[in-house]
């Protein structure tokens, strides 16, 4: 399949961090609208994004940056340093402002859900239709068993900095997809994805760690706009359980099953994913418009 956008990389310097990111362009797009996707931990935007992009027709432009640690970004000097979640956000905000994005739809997975969520609390007006698969901190109903769960990811995160970096990635594999259906040939591309990096890995996966310390999930929830929010069929149930009671609370929030996937469903999926979201794209522009 020929993909319909043309793709450019690009870098953005900034003081601590060149930011590598990719624009997609679509000359035959349906509408105007910009969308942003954000990867997860551990894996670059090109490899979570470019097959679900192809799928698409209602988007012009599509924005696919490298978050820090991962991808093409890079520190200046070449090495590998901590940071905050919030970073992420103003990496973010700086890369859209460098292109004069005032407003665009916005995705995100795993991490870049989180990334996606905070950016949305702290300018609303700027996000419009959202998308979130399997987004950090929304992994369970009961907060203390989230914060168990990442308790466990960083526990495996202290394993990829040494040789047994693999040991490490298949023990937060294990924890963040315990029912996943082990194909050796995909598990070993998975692996050795989050293996490219595996001290940007770990930093990706402190970070949202240490962000379930300091933020308040409610407030977070209660700050966004029109979600659709995708869970693997395989994930597990109370993820499942959490965002059915978010759809059912909330009538902006729209939950998707994703059957026959995992924690990895844009990887899967993305045909799939890509079709549901041009859908809840039209009915979020056609509720707009009967509100206008």
């Amino acid at each position: 399949m020929r993909h319909p956008f043309s793709v450019d990389r690009h870098c953005l310097k900034l003081a601590d961090q060149h930011l590598s990111y990719r624009l997609y362009h679509n000359a035959a797009a349906l509408s105007d609208r910009r969308l942003v996707l954000l990867h997860g931990a551990g894996v670059a935007g090109l490899d979570t994004w470019h097959a679900l992009t192809a799928f698409t027709q209602q988007w012009r432009w599509i924005l696919v940056p490298d978050q820090r640690g991962m991808g093409d970004t890079r520190s200046p000097d070449g090495q590998e340093y901590p940071y905050v979640v919030q970073t992420l956000v103003a990496d973010l905000e700086a890369l859209v402002d460098h292109l004069g994005w005032q407003a665009f739809d916005l995705g995100g997975y795993s991490l870049g859900g989180l990334v996606a969520m905070l950016f949305k609390q702290r300018h609303s007006t700027r996000v419009k239709k959202q998308y979130l698969l399997e987004s950090a901190i929304l992994d369970r109903p009961d907060w203390s068993s989230t914060v168990a769960l990442r308790q466990r990811y960083s526990h495996a995160a202290g394993h990829l900095s040494g040789s047994d970096a693999a040991q490490g990635i298949i023990q937060f594999l294990d924890a963040i997809s315990p029912d996943r259906k082990i194909k050796p040939e995909a598990e070993r591309m998975m692996v050795s994805r989050l293996a490219a990096r595996p001290q940007g890995f770990a930093n990706a996966l402190n970070a949202v760690t240490r962000a379930i310390n300091e933020v308040n999930r409610d407030d977070i929830v209660a700050a966004q706009g029109d979600v659709s929010s995708f869970i693997g069929g395989r994930s597990v149930d109370p993820m499942h359980q959490y965002h059915r009671h978010l759809a059912e609370r909330l009538p902006n929030w729209h939950y998707f099953l994703v059957a026959g996937t995992d924690h990895s469903l844009p990887f899967q999926k993305p045909r799939q994913i890509a079709a549901t979201m041009q859908a809840e794209l039209l009915r979020y522009m056609g509720s707009a418009d009967t509100c206008a």
